[in-house]
């Protein structure tokens, strides 16, 4: 009988440890199957440019896992019973949307890897599920990009949140559309957690964009034509959109899994939930800890590196393997800064900047190699390297394995 491993979620992490697993293992000892809504990759960290107006090359994953022995399961996930190893799912059409005319069905699994990763946060600011726009995910970007299309010259954009997707977003849009007002509201300093020379650059890039800039402006309402701020502050805005971090989906904190306060599973350092050792989870669903004993932060630079030793550890207690025991560590921030511009600032293995910041055009060159890289890694979860697919040993996969993780 056939080992059954379920994956829910097709992101960089889902599909990242499915066709890794698949790479590992024999095709006549498991069934590997794939859970997600929609038939093909979304490159996530993109969502930005396909809001601006551009278009981003199709993957299906029809291609991606043609010939690997992974079964693509186009369905929503409802719930999970980790208790009696069971999946709900309902089934999606083509298109990725929901039936629920068709019913819902249990999916049986002897292994579980957890990749439903997350959404946008909404942080419970009043007015902000209303009137704001979201770019996490890819109906959320189309929305706004649809919005934004029908905007006319001198209307205000205003992006709310100074990390990461909000400086790309704020770029992005101001790049793309040069006849509208953008600008950017951040709870502190602009870029205040880069290095100087990553701050300075990015005031730089900002005033040639001509993005007005609201700092220590914490929001605490949304309306449909402005933002206000705790210190009394309303700026107008023709479109919102939000950008203040990911919350996790909530299927897991519904589960008997032990979860942290914001619903990441808790696991070991082979992705196991300290819970229930048949469960896996990766990406933003999972709360890692790196270098200093640290929680990784919600990324593909994190999230990429998670799958892989997650289908790593569950390939070798399967097979009677060496656990992998490779520390995540991280190395730079790759932020784009519109088409022609970028930031790459160089931290430490714990993600603290330190001085050394590559900028300009050579960084945006950097940044896209990134951006290819990572959806090029999903179609190689092993890199291109030669692998070898190992025999499950029955009594192994029966028993879930015995063997502790790595310190």
């Amino acid at each position: 009988m056939q080992h059954r491993i379920i994956v829910l979620g097709a992101g960089y992490t889902g599909a990242s440890a499915a066709g890794r697993l698949a790479k590992r293992l024999r095709r006549e000892d498991v069934a590997i199957t794939l859970v997600n809504a929609a038939p093909d990759f979304v490159e996530r960290v993109r969502m930005h440019q396909l809001a601006a107006g551009q278009d981003l090359k199709p993957r299906p994953f029809s291609e991606m896992f043609a010939g690997t022995g992974v079964e693509l399961r186009l369905a929503k996930v409802t719930g999970v019973d980790v208790d009696r190893k069971t999946v709900t799912v309902v089934d999606a059409n083509g298109a990725g949307l929901i039936a629920p005319e068709s019913g819902a069905e249990e999916l049986a699994y002897d292994t579980l890897v957890y990749a439903l990763g997350s959404g946008w946060n909404a942080q419970g600011v009043p007015g902000t599920a209303e009137h704001a726009y979201e770019i996490a995910g890819r109906p959320g970007a189309l929305r706004l990009r649809e919005r934004l299309a029908r905007l006319d010259a001198g209307q205000t954009v205003v992006v709310v949140g100074g990390g990461l997707t909000g400086l790309e977003a704020a770029t992005e849009i101001a790049e793309a559309r040069p006849d509208l007002d953008v600008a950017l509201a951040a709870r502190g300093g602009l870029g205040d957690w880069l290095s100087p020379k990553g701050r300075e650059h990015l005031r730089k890039v900002f005033g040639k964009l001509g993005i007005t800039v609201h700092e220590h402006a914490a929001v605490t309402r949304v309306e449909a034509d402005r933002v206000a701020t705790a210190d009394g502050r309303a700026i107008p805005a023709a479109v919102t959109v939000w950008t203040t971090g990911f919350a996790v989906h909530p299927i897991a904190k519904a589960t008997a899994l032990e979860v942290t306060g914001t619903g990441q599973i808790v696991v070991d350092g082979t992705m196991r939930s300290v819970s229930h050792p048949d469960v896996y989870a990766v990406g933003d669903a999972a709360m890692v800890m790196g270098p200093g004993d640290k929680p990784l932060r919600m990324s593909c630079a994190s999230g990429t590196p998670a799958a892989w030793q997650a289908a790593d550890a569950i390939a070798a207690r399967l097979t009677g393997g060496k656990l992998p025991n490779v520390p995540i560590r991280y190395f730079n921030q790759c932020v784009s800064l519109g088409r022609k511009e970028g930031l790459i600032q160089y931290v430490t293995a714990d993600d603290r900047a330190v001085q050394a910041v590559l900028t300009g055009r050579p960084a945006a060159v950097y940044k896209e190699l990134v951006c290819k890289g990572a959806a090029w890694g999903v179609s190689n979860p092993t890199l291109g390297l030669p692998t070898r697919r190992r025999r499950v040993t029955r009594e192994r996969a029966a028993a879930g394995s015995a063997v502790k993780a790595p310190a």
